[in-house]
């Protein structure tokens, strides 16, 4: 490890830490939207919705957990100006995930006729946990400012990380059941899907205008036309997955896993976008990644730990969707 150098540490651990959030973006994000959307006019499928995740939320969260102490342990200044800002909506966010626990359990202990309570709440926690991310994302990118403009832009960007979500919950269902219930994701996940088109087009008009440094990345770099490339993507995955929903479902259920692998790569494009965007900062206009970075001896002590943990939760991660693959009716939920 001693031939690491300070600035190659500190991109390792910046990689490390954008991996952790983008898995966490993909996989707690679905059951995050599968909460969202919730069918609470049928309970039948709001058990069968819950099953399709039962399996794997907890450890959908463990990302969350890992990319917050690696941004703690590996750039501690930046950790500390980013949750300086963000306090009061990483409080509600927090609430909003213990809301869904306790309603997760709950809902399977209390008698049928007031699971539907329980249901309220879960859907009511996955929406305060999806909007308070996305505020979060909004004020981010405006700088960690809190003035009219960035806490508009923010409230905005809530909204479309919100039906994000629902999207790739909803294209997750169109996997993992059959029958009315997947006719019912694949509707909603076109109405969402709409949304979410509509969002990040807003996104990548507004970003470069009020970031004069974005703009310059996007427009004036050398790897301009290379760039160029994240957006098309994104919104050639979305104009795509449009179609495939529009198809489905087809005769022995081929094809249910586009959406939700096309979903994926809208997610990665997105995630790249703000990457290429902000790169090398770590708080927007404030910290580089090479300035907020712990001691390179610390680091390289860190990153021993993290090549044992970090593969020890993919693994599990990995085995847990092995052991619970096929369709949620088959599933067994408590």
């Amino acid at each position: 490890m001693h031939y690491l150098d300070a600035n190659t540490l500190a991109f390792i651990f910046a990689g490390l830490t954008c991996f952790s959030l983008l898995l966490y973006a993909i996989l707690d994000g679905y059951d995050l939207g599968i909460g969202i959307c919730l069918p609470m006019h049928n309970l039948q499928w709001r058990d069968k919705s819950i099953a399709a995740i039962g399996p794997f939320w907890d450890a959908n969260e463990t990302w969350l957990v890992l990319s917050i102490g690696l941004l703690l342990v590996a750039f501690p200044a930046a950790h500390s100006a980013i949750l300086y800002q963000l306090y009061i909506p990483t409080s509600v966010l927090l609430i909003g995930l213990i809301l869904r626990g306790v309603a997760f359990d709950f809902r399977a202990k209390v008698k049928q006729k007031r699971q539907r309570y329980w249901d309220y709440v879960f859907k009511t926690g996955s929406l305060i946990s999806t909007f308070s991310q996305g505020f979060m994302l909004g004020l981010y990118i405006m700088g960690l400012e809190y003035t009219l403009a960035s806490v508009t832009f923010a409230i905005f960007s809530g909204v479309c990380v919100s039906a994000a979500y629902a999207l790739i919950g909803n294209c997750f269902l169109i996997m993992k059941t059959s029958g009315d219930l997947q006719l019912y994701a694949i509707k909603q996940a076109k109405k969402y899907g709409v949304f979410t088109f509509g969002g990040i087009l807003a996104v990548c008009l507004i970003n470069p205008l009020v970031n004069p440094s974005v703009q310059q990345i996007w427009i004036d770099s050398p790897w301009a036309i290379l760039y160029a490339a994240i957006p098309l993507v994104c919104f050639s995955m979305l104009v795509i997955g449009y179609q495939v929903l529009k198809r489905l479902p087809l005769a022995g259920d081929a094809g249910n896993w586009l959406p939700f692998l096309i979903t994926i790569v809208v997610f990665v494009s997105c995630f790249a976008g703000l990457v290429v965007s902000f790169y090398p900062y770590v708080v927007p206009g404030q910290l580089t990644m090479f300035e907020a970075a712990s001691s390179p001896e610390s680091l390289r002590i860190i990153l021993i730990g993290a090549i044992i943990v970090i593969p020890i939760i993919f693994l599990y991660t990995a085995f847990t969707y092995y052991a619970f693959r096929g369709k949620a009716e088959d599933l067994r939920y408590y």
